[in-house]
């Protein structure tokens, strides 16, 4: 991204005075039309439509309606599957829900006991012999040291029901076709999620864009047009405005076909509770190979993937009544309440799409819509909701006409190398799942082999159930790898493999569940952040240790555009609040960025540049005084009179740690730094006081790089 580089005060502030009058001038077509009006006379316009009603999607929608702009959802389902889909939350998303108006609360009290899904099991059948199993949660999780909050367990559809209580909270809507009629002139848009629309169109018009839309209502057909400023994208894996925006996806496809097998059985889920309890099960026999989602043990809610190999084996031969059989041969015995509620094929996909944003900055792509992941290690979701959250505040400043148009290209650049990370990193962590069956003599590749030699050689000479008899009869063969007769301690071959089994469990080497090095420690390289030159190199050499991944150890930093650092405060002089976490210094609430300052007085000269210069951006900002702790009230009392006039800032002490050290030490920086963190709660900008020729001038060119004020491009 440019940077101002004209120096001196009057520069930087010519600068940015002719960068905020062209906004407030909205000489911008994109930014003239975002905010309303502007529209098609014969389509109802809003600022931002979203099109998926997902996770993803409704966290979107939240976030922007908190922070003031219209906004609405369709959705092409007429109601909200209850497929379990996806149910890890990691820290750093349950960080986001904590400021959900208590979301994070609310799923740590519905969510199942930790203690019934905190291992992996690994075994020959539900009720068989245990080859191995690996507890994921350590003690500092409960203690909750890097985090406010610890990781959950927690269906899809159910995080789906709670976004949609917290959004009727605030206003939502959820509308059917049969309650909305025909008509769609007298159709008010806003704070509504309307069900039964599938995008079928995109046209750019001079104003934004013009998206056709199907609705079936009582099995007639109605096409709609609705206008909006900003399309976001967050409609899933096979994105319909990705594809109509013609961005393609880039990466491996087609890793692995599976079946998707949704069952209750309370029987099973009493034995699995009372008897070996866990999140995963990898059930290998010679009868059957799957995994098992335990998504809710107490009530008997489970999800079993099973691989499937076309067009020898098609999802139309796994009938409920097939599916029931599978079920018992890796169960081990026959529970009399197996009750199928959903079969559905899917494809293991490692994509990301080539790009984020077009159509002039006016279509963007998050979530699955943006990239597909193996869903080892449970990054999809979660890199969807932290796709938005970097979205919704740059949203947010563009369409109240603090930032620039611009500001939505550093979306993609930052977003998008995250997603591509995540993507290496899930085909790393399926390729760790895959060394378990390989060591019990069940080579994945093999199993491709022998298909591909089959569709090579017989594919166009025998039918296709002769040819599934085949594959079925060698994949049988095949199994018989981890009959009891080779897989036993007595057995050579099945000792040492177990043996080998083993060790990978107890080296860290299979499926890891919590990457908390990934999760909380990531950071964005460019974008709407300020890298000092002096930091450059050590940035470089972070992000290349960072990934090689040595480690799986979450580091806390204060490098810029990294996430805030966690570590628990409590306001001086002393409030009723108590302790909280330095993420909360960050509003959830309203778009404010925050600059962290200890008590030093060239750090107070900053701050009330700071306060100075975001009252002319009409942007929200707010200083924190980092006090050491045991602070007196007197000493405290230095802020007020170097502050005055302003009162927008807090005085905070460090609470005590079991490791020890202070903020500043545990961020691995001195005293003498100041950081500007997001609204998003990564850090925008951190220099040293000696860096700091004139404070004005330099906040000035801070924001107005990180607002992206600097570059006029749409």
């Amino acid at each position: 991204m440019p940077s101002i580089t004209r120096g001196g005060r009057g520069g930087l502030f010519s600068t940015h005075r002719g960068a905020l009058l062209w906004l407030r001038r909205c000489q911008s077509p994109l930014l003239s039309t975002l905010a309303g009006g502007g529209g098609r006379s014969d389509a109802p316009h809003l600022p931002v439509l979203i099109v998926g009603a997902g996770p993803v999607g409704l966290v979107l929608s939240f976030l922007l309606t908190k922070f003031g702009i219209k906004c609405a959802v369709i959705e092409k389902n007429v109601e909200f599957t209850r497929h379990p889909r996806a149910h890890f939350i990691n820290n750093r998303t349950m960080e986001i829900f904590r400021k959900l108006d208590g979301l994070a609360r609310d799923i740590e009290r519905s969510q199942p006991p930790v203690d019934l899904w905190r291992k992996f099991v690994y075994c020959t059948s539900l009720s068989g012999s245990v080859l191995g199993s690996v507890d994921h949660m350590k003690q500092e999780d409960f203690d909750k040291v890097i985090s406010p909050v610890s990781v959950a367990h927690f269906s899809q559809y159910k995080l789906v029901d709670l976004l949609l209580k917290k959004l009727e909270g605030i206003g939502f809507q959820t509308c059917f076709p049969s309650e909305i009629g025909n008509s769609t002139q007298d159709l008010v848009l806003e704070s509504k999620i309307l069900m039964g629309h599938k995008c079928t169109s995109l046209d750019q018009t001079d104003e934004g864009i013009l998206v056709g839309a199907s609705v079936n209502n009582g099995g007639m057909i109605i096409e709609r047009k609705l206008h909006c400023g900003l399309l976001i994208g967050t409609d899933g894996a096979r994105s319909t405005v990705r594809e109509l925006a013609g961005i393609s996806m880039e990466g491996e496809r087609d890793l692995q076909k599976l079946v998707s097998v949704h069952f209750l059985s309370r029987d099973l889920g009493r034995y699995l509770s009372s008897q070996r309890p866990g999140m995963l099960f990898f059930i290998f026999n010679p009868g059957a190979i799957g995994v098992l989602v335990a998504h809710d043990l107490e009530n008997g809610e489970f999800v079993l993937q099973v691989p499937f190999y076309p067009p020898q084996q098609m999802f139309e031969d796994f009938s409920a009544k097939v599916c029931e059989q599978i079920i018992f041969k890796l169960v081990g015995w026959e529970p009399a309440d197996v009750h199928v509620l959903d079969i559905k094929p899917w494809a293991m996909h490692a994509e990301v799409a080539e790009k984020y944003i077009c159509c002039n900055n006016r279509v963007i792509l998050s979530g699955d819509a943006a990239h597909r992941f193996p869903p080892a290690g449970g990054f999809g979701m979660n890199t969807g909701v932290q796709d938005v959250h970097n979205l919704a505040w740059k949203l947010g400043l563009l369409l109240n006409g603090v930032a620039s148009p611009s500001i939505l290209q550093t979306y993609e650049s930052e977003r998008r190398p995250v997603a591509i990370f995540n993507t290496e990193l899930s085909v790393e962590n399926f390729k760790a799942a895959m060394s378990i069956p390989t060591t019990l003599g069940l080579d994945p590749t093999v199993a491709n082999s022998v298909h591909q030699v089959i569709n090579r050689s017989l594919g166009s000479i025998i039918p296709r159930n002769v040819q599934k008899a085949v594959l079925e009869g060698l994949f049988s063969l095949g199994r018989a790898q981890v009959s009891d007769y080779i897989l036993n301690e007595k057995n050579p071959i099945g000792s040492l493999r177990l043996a080998r089994l083993r060790s990978i469990l107890d080296e860290g080497k299979s499926l890891q569940l919590q990457f908390p090095a990934e999760d909380l420690g990531f950071h964005y390289a460019e974008g709407a952040l300020v890298v000092e030159a002096s930091c450059e190199k050590t940035h470089e050499g972070e992000k290349l240790q960072h990934s090689k991944r040595a480690s799986r150890e979450y580091i806390p930093s204060a490098k810029v555009g990294s996430r805030l650092p966690h570590m628990l405060v409590r306001e001086v002089p002393a409030s009723s609040e108590g302790a909280f976490s330095t993420l909360d210094l960050v509003s959830g609430d309203k778009l404010e960025f925050v600059l962290i300052i200890a008590p030093v007085k060239e750090s107070y000269e900053i701050a009330r540049a700071t306060l100075k210069i975001a009252d002319e951006l009409t942007l929200s900002a707010r200083v924190c005084v980092m006090w050491p702790r045991g602070s007196t009230d007197a000493e405290v009392e230095e802020s007020r009179s170097e502050l005055t006039p302003w009162t927008n800032y807090i005085d905070v002490e460090e609470v005590p740690r079991v490791s020890g050290g202070s903020w500043w030490e545990m961020c691995r920086i001195s005293r003498k730094s100041v950081l500007l963190v997001r609204p998003d709660e990564h850090i925008a900008w951190l220099t040293e006081l000696d860096r700091v020729r004139d404070a004005e001038s330099e906040i000035r060119r801070v924001f107005s790089h990180v607002l992206c004020l600097n570059s006029h491009r749409v």
